[in-house]
């Protein structure tokens, strides 16, 4: 059957609601799925409830940035206790050191010229705050609209070209992800339950053995394998070390939005789709 366990929603980076998010997975004919923003569960009972009108078996889900030593990658997490306390404080934790740096920047931004109302702006998120969301608040006004075109050279700059220059094309301009330390959520894990998952590491080439078997070692229980971010060949080894280290394997469209490129494809969904029948162990995860 088809799943979906990688969406995002207007609670982190996505662009559709939790309902307008579970409406579109209804209409390809997704039979569960899970909701996976950014270091937060704020979209999950709209998401459970809209599910449940759909027939959609609704997961509960996080992706999380963590670190591990000097090594920094994304986590996801599935089927844990969405309500226990810790969690949320962990959370909240990571949510405030995030709105901390991306006020750092904006001031930045504001001594360089941007007109930038700063906490008109971060009022606006009450959980994780999304660099893409950011830029559309920008962008949003003239004066920043022209300045960006003039200092990238460019008349019509795509988002995520605006994204590095302004945000991670230096030292002095990164914006740092709010990292939760990999061993903290596994004892958590521990005690509220639930699947951790290496997310799609072939994006950033850390697909390889001695970390995923390291990975397996702490705690971790599995690999996205299916990921519109994997080359065929990155699949073809995420399958491998699985199958080797006896690991889960897991499967989302990573869909954010429907693009206005003038190409034919608009979104994740019209070239990825995930077969369950396709995934090892995947039953321990949906059921």
């Amino acid at each position: 059957m088809l799943i979906d366990l990688q969406v995002h929603s207007t609670y982190s980076d996505g662009y559709l609601s939790p309902t307008e998010l579970v409406d579109f997975l209804a209409r390809q004919g997704v039979k569960a799925a899970s909701l996976t923003d950014h270091n937060t569960v704020g979209g999950w009972s709209e998401f459970k409830r809209a599910c449940e009108k759909h027939g959609i078996k609704p997961i509960v889900g996080i992706e999380l940035y963590t670190k591990l030593n000097c090594k920094h990658f994304s986590i996801l997490w599935y089927n844990f206790d969405h309500a226990d306390g810790e969690l949320h404080e962990m959370l909240r934790s990571s949510q405030v050191r995030r709105r901390n740096q991306v006020r750092k920047m904006l001031k930045k931004m504001t001594g360089r010229g941007f007109k930038i109302k700063i906490d008109q702006i971060l009022d606006k998120y009450n959980h994780y705050i999304s660099i893409n969301h950011l830029i559309d608040d920008i962008m949003a006004i003239s004066a920043n609209r022209d300045k960006v075109k003039r200092e990238l050279g460019n008349a019509r700059p795509r988002q995520e070209e605006i994204i590095h220059h302004y945000f991670f094309r230096s030292k002095n301009t990164k914006l740092n992800n709010s990292y939760i330390d990999l061993k903290r959520i596994i004892k958590l894990k521990k005690r509220i339950g639930g699947q951790l998952i290496f997310n799609h590491p072939g994006r950033y080439n850390q697909l390889n053995k001695e970390l995923v078997a390291e990975l397996k070692k702490l705690g971790v229980n599995g690999l996205e394998v299916l990921s519109p971010h994997h080359s065929v060949g990155a699949v073809l080894y995420a399958q491998y070390l699985a199958q080797e280290l006896n690991l889960i394997t897991t499967g989302g469209s990573d869909f954010h939005l429907f693009e206005s490129a003038r190409g034919a494809l608009k979104t994740s969904w019209q070239y990825f789709k995930i077969d369950s029948n396709n995934l090892k162990a995947i039953n321990k995860i949906i059921g």
